[in-house]
C-alpha cells in the first residue's frame, strides 16, 4: 500500500476569452517553461485558423476533436505472480479528456512545419474529422485492450 498522499484535485478556472475549462486544460498541456502567455497565444491563434478554415465555431470543433480522441478503455500493467499482464481498464471521463488533449498536443508537436499554432489547428481539424495521428493512437489503445481482454479478471 502506498504511503503517499493522494493528490488533491484543483479547481480549474476557465480561460479569459472563450470562458472554457477545456482551453485551460489545453493551455496546461502546451505550456513550456512556465510561459503561459505564449501557450495561450498559440491556442488562440490556432482557434482563429480553425475558424477561418472551417467557418464554424472553433470551440465546438475542439470539443468534437477531444470527444473523438477520448479513449474508452486502456491497458495498465499489473504484476501477478512474477509475470506482468496488460489488464484492460475503463477510463474515467477526466482522465480520458486529459489523455485526448495530451495526444493531440503530442502529435501536433511532431507534425512537420515551424508554426505550432498552425500544426495544432491542423491536428484539431483532423481529429474532429476522425483521422490523424491522435485518432490512430486511440484506435491502437482500444486494440490493445481488446487483445488483452482475457486478463480483465485481474482488475483491481
Amino acid at each position: 500500500m502506498s504511503r503517499r498522499n493522494i493528490a488533491k484535485k484543483r479547481t480549474l478556472n476557465p480561460d479569459p476569452i472563450y470562458n472554457s475549462k477545456l482551453i485551460h486544460m489545453l493551455t496546461a498541456r502546451i505550456l513550456r517553461n512556465g510561459k503561459k502567455g505564449i501557450a495561450q497565444k498559440i491556442i488562440y491563434k490556432s482557434l482563429e485558423i480553425i475558424e477561418s478554415r472551417t467557418s464554424r465555431n472553433p470551440l465546438e470543433i475542439l470539443e468534437k476533436a477531444v470527444r473523438n480522441t477520448t479513449p474508452l478503455v486502456e491497458v495498465k500493467a499489473r504484476r501477478i505472480g512474477g509475470s506482468t499482464y496488460q489488464v484492460p481498464m475503463e477510463v474515467r471521463a477526466y482522465r480520458g479528456t486529459n489523455l485526448a488533449l495530451r495526444w493531440i498536443t503530442k502529435f501536433a508537436t511532431q507534425r512537420t512545419g515551424n508554426n505550432m499554432s498552425l500544426k495544432l489547428a491542423n491536428e484539431i481539424i483532423d481529429a474532429s474529422n476522425e483521422n490523424g495521428n491522435s485518432i490512430r493512437k486511440r484506435e491502437e489503445t482500444h486494440r490493445m485492450a481488446e487483445a488483452n481482454k482475457a486478463f480483465a479478471h485481474y482488475r483491481y
